[in-house]
């Protein structure tokens, strides 16, 4: 078993080898070129899907196609975990086994901050979300992403170099007659589209307030509206009140820091990989990788556990500690 352990170990280092020695190779004959940069998503189609008469068009845009991606790779986890159930496995193996071991951890997580009680209705949210931040940041580092696409006309873009029938590849050379091209790419990371982000987090703050009813009723309107003590105790009452304006202004404030906050970190990143892949090509595009991978990671478990503590938060009565002890 050991000496069968170092060989596979050897052959993926071989292969690793490899890869670098294709990625210098490809750097010195296909100098990298500086990207088009912009924060809303490239269209794909010229036409729009559909119109709506206050929103306006629709387009099929590159963000769209990632969406379709990590869904299929999100269902297809969920088919071969499927599987290994239906087999009967006592010890699941493979995928299936990893998913055992991140859904037991996530909900013993949920548990030891939400209580018994919560921790089912709130853990769905809190692991759906945070699987499908995760399965989009990590979709941007497949080869492909943001490099393979449509070439469209463009004043200030760069001459092509026709490589077969149909295809051909941007090289770094400025176009000087207004006859150059700029790549469209069929790929984008979902995370720099606001959309994406937005829904999310318009998504997350509305289950918030859902949950928030379901533990307390009307009472949870209080947190917002509190004019218990308004006319029995005036100030205290007043200060109550402009309490709970602030804090229905705080939950406004949560759908922008959620929305901005994963869509800074993710469109930086994009941007940091355009700018070192230009810059210095050889190396350095594999440590901002690495880097990007981290980011992905972190800012997934972020929007997954500020959703579920925002959630726990919503099940706790407000003012209750100080009802509790005047009634002792």
């Amino acid at each position: 078993m050991e000496s069968k352990r170092k060989w596979r170990w050897g052959v993926h280092r071989w292969i690793v080898l490899l890869l670098l020695i294709l990625g210098i190779i490809g750097v010195n004959n296909f100098a990298p070129v500086q990207p088009h940069i912009q924060a809303a998503a490239e269209k794909l189609t010229e036409e729009p899907l559909f119109s709506l008469p206050v929103i306006g068009d629709f387009y099929f845009v590159n963000t769209f196609t990632s969406m379709l991606l990590t869904m299929a790779i999100i269902i297809g986890i969920s088919y071969a975990v499927k599987r290994a159930l239906a087999n009967g496995e006592m010890v699941p193996r493979g995928i299936a086994g990893v998913m055992e071991m991140a859904v037991e951890a996530l909900y013993n997580m949920t548990e030891g901050t939400t209580g018994k009680k919560w921790a089912k209705k709130i853990f769905p949210w809190f692991a759906t979300i945070l699987l499908v931040v995760l399965v989009a940041n990590l979709t941007k580092l497949l080869p492909g992403y943001e490099t393979i696409g449509i070439l469209h006309p463009s004043e200030h873009g760069y001459e092509v170099q026709q490589l077969t029938s149909g295809i051909a590849t941007v090289v770094n050379t400025k176009a000087h007659d207004g006859e150059g091209y700029i790549l469209t790419p069929f790929f984008r990371a979902q995370a720099t589209d606001l959309n994406f982000t937005l829904s999310l987090a318009l998504i997350s703050i509305f289950m918030v307030q859902v949950i928030g009813f379901q533990a307390q009723g009307p009472r949870y309107l209080e947190k917002f509206f509190n004019f218990r003590t308004l006319f029995s105790k005036p100030i205290f009452g007043f200060m109550d009140l402009i309490v709970g304006l602030l804090e229905l202004i705080s939950e406004f404030a949560k759908i922008i820091s959620f929305t901005f906050r994963l869509f800074g970190n993710m469109f930086a990143g994009f941007v940091l990989m355009a700018v070192i892949g230009v810059l210095i090509p050889t190396f350095a595009p594999a440590v901002v990788m690495l880097f990007e991978l981290f980011i992905g990671l972190i800012q997934a478990y972020v929007f997954g556990m500020l959703t579920m503590v925002f959630m726990a938060q919503a099940t706790q009565g407000h003012g209750g500690g100080e009802e509790h002890a005047a009634a002792h």
